[in-house]
């Protein structure tokens, strides 16, 4: 039996329980990939769609990944089924430009955005404007304290030193 590599945590609560609110509800997902899929913290792809899905149905699901992305990360972010998206330079600009979409998608009910990056908090903040309810998905060290606050819903992943 696998041992579980992620906690969901909603805000002012110490776990949620199987009844939560947005169980169900369809999910927009877009993974920092320079900032969250580094070799020394050891986090799979396959570990933040799994937290994801027991938690709603992922619709869109996207990974912003720079030029010096290795071929092997990229082969495995298409064969997870998600769509990678590569970008010379800095992540940031496409990441909120890709979240923008998701906040203004319709069919899209809660954003997820995989980060330990406090720079997108204005991101989660126009959001929750727009009625969306968020989560964010990250890993010590370096998780934004403000951004954990700011989101409906925290996925802290835990890396290879922590799993058995």
């Amino acid at each position: 039996m696998k041992e579980s590599l992620f906690r969901v945590l909603k805000r002012g609560e110490k776990a949620v329980g199987e009844s939560r609110p947005i169980k169900g509800k369809s999910i927009g997902l877009i993974i920092d990939g320079p900032n969250i899929l580094r070799k020394e913290f050891g986090i799979k792809l396959e570990d933040i769609v799994e937290a994801l899905e027991r938690i709603g149905k992922i619709r869109v699901a996207k990974v912003v990944l720079n030029q010096y992305a290795p071929q092997g990360l990229i082969e495995a972010v298409v064969n997870q089924g998600l769509e990678p998206i590569i970008v010379a330079g800095d992540t940031d600009v496409r990441i909120a430009i890709e979240a923008m979409e998701l906040i203004y998608n319709s069919d899209v009910e809660v954003i997820a955005i995989a980060t330990r990056d406090a720079d997108f908090l204005p991101l989660i903040n126009e959001a929750k404007r727009k009625g969306k309810e968020t989560i964010v998905i990250g890993i010590e060290p370096g998780f934004s304290v403000a951004l954990q606050n700011a989101a409906d819903y925290v996925i802290r992943m835990e890396g290879k030193e922590f799993s058995l």
